[in-house]
This record gives structure tokens, sequence and C-alpha cells, in this order.
């Protein structure tokens, strides 16, 4: 089968073209790099032209106010273009728990695009994946103060990028799930719980304060972001870590 992938050169897409190919299939990567602008719609019909299967992996520049405007933009014009070239399967990547947590500008921006895909025209599968363990990093430096990061116990449920690639080559091999399917870490792990295992393996000596209020993951309640019943990745923090 014919891939499309676009977004194919980022920290998902790279690994899912590499899967694709490995099993013999034919996976073009397509990203503002080569040409393919989804804002614009410039290079789109061509990346898409004869493909099975569109994959897409953009993302927003930003995770303010201004991301639904991308995803609606974006949906618009690669849903328009994969009718009219007949493509058969369109899958995405999602979030656990995107739909639960309205207070998130990115959030909502993400359910508005699940909500457009499952409303256009070509047959779709929408994979939904906790959160990266190789976001970690930038989640502590968000609410880093000097000698503390401050984070909330929001749990956590981390699955490594090389799993959630695995888990949307496997989604975009199939037939259409017209649907969910959601993917997650082994273990689930307050925030702030995390935080001390990162700068404890790092050597780091600052300190995580557990504050309630601080960062993205503030606006969180409850567990909305992990899934005992998800389909569970193999890779534990720890062993990623090391």
């Amino acid at each position: 089968m014919k891939f499309a992938v676009i977004g194919g050169t980022g920290l998902i897409g790279s690994q899912v073209v590499r899967n694709l190919n490995a099993v013999g299939h034919e996976a073009v990567p397509h990203a503002q790099s080569t040409g393919v602008d989804v804002i614009s719609g410039e290079g789109l019909d061509a990346a898409v032209a004869g493909a099975d299967v569109v994959v897409d992996l953009t993302n927003s520049p930003t995770f303010d106010e201004a991301s639904p405007a991308f995803f609606r933009n974006s949906m618009d014009n690669l849903l328009a273009a994969a009718a009219e070239a007949g493509v058969g399967h369109f899958v995405i990547l999602s979030i656990v728990g995107v739909d639960k947590v309205p207070e998130l500008d990115y959030y909502r921006a993400k359910t508005l695009q699940e909500n457009l895909l499952a409303a256009g025209p070509v047959p779709y599968s929408i994979v939904r994946a906790t959160q990266f363990m190789e976001f970690v990093d930038a989640v502590l430096s968000w609410t880093a103060d000097g000698d503390t990061v401050r984070l909330p116990a929001t749990p956590i449920q981390p699955i490594a990028a090389k799993d959630v690639a695995a888990a949307v080559t496997q989604v975009a091999v199939g037939t259409p799930l017209r649907g969910i399917r959601n993917v997650a870490g082994p273990e689930i792990l307050p925030l702030d719980e995390l935080g001390r295992i990162t700068l404890a393996h790092k050597g780091d000596r600052r300190t995580v304060v557990t504050d309630p209020t601080a960062g993205m993951f503030a606006a969180v309640r409850g567990d909305v972001l992990t899934d005992k019943e998800a389909h569970l990745a193999p890779t534990r923090y720890t062993d990623w870590l090391s």
C-alpha cells in the first residue's frame, strides 16, 4: 500500500515512515520542508495523489487559543485533498482524555480535529495516546524556578514515542476503525513523582514541590489523562530513561 505521511519528518512521523517501509509498504514523508503546507494547501494534492492511506501527524505550532484555527484549516484542506484523490483511510494521532479537558485551548483544538475527521468524507481512524516520555523534560521546564520545579500530582501514564509510532503504524495498515483506539504506557504515575524520578536519574539536585496550580496540567482534574483499559505499550519509564 502507499501511505502519505503528513508531518512525516517529526518525532512520530519519521518513525511511522520507517516502520511502514520496513515491512514493504511505500510510505512517503511530507512536511513544510518537502514543500507541503497544510494551511495554505500548497503541495497537498500532489502529496496525497495515489495514496491508499493518509496519516496526519502535523501539529499546531502553539498550544494556545490559536491552535483551533490551525486544526480547522489543516483538516479542511487535508480532507478535501484526500477525498478528491479517492483515499480510503485517514488516520490522525490525538490524546487520551482530550475531550474531557475543555479548559485547555490545545485540548479543545484536538477535539475539534477529531470531530472534523469523524464528520468528513473519508473512512477514518483516531489513535489517542497518553503523554510522551520524550516531553517530560519540557513539562519540567514550564514551572522550573531556581532550585525548585513545581508540579501538580496529576496522574500521568507516559508512553514512549516509539510505542506510539508502532500503534499508529498498526492502525494505519488495518481497515478504518471509524472510531478511536487508545494506547498508553504500562504504568500510572503522579506528575510530581515523575518529575522526582526524572531529576534523580539525571543527578539534578533541584527539588520538586507539589503544587496543584502549577503548569498546563493543573487544569486537569482526576485521572482523565490515563486509561487502564487502553492497549498498553511495553516500555516502562525507568527503562526508557536508562
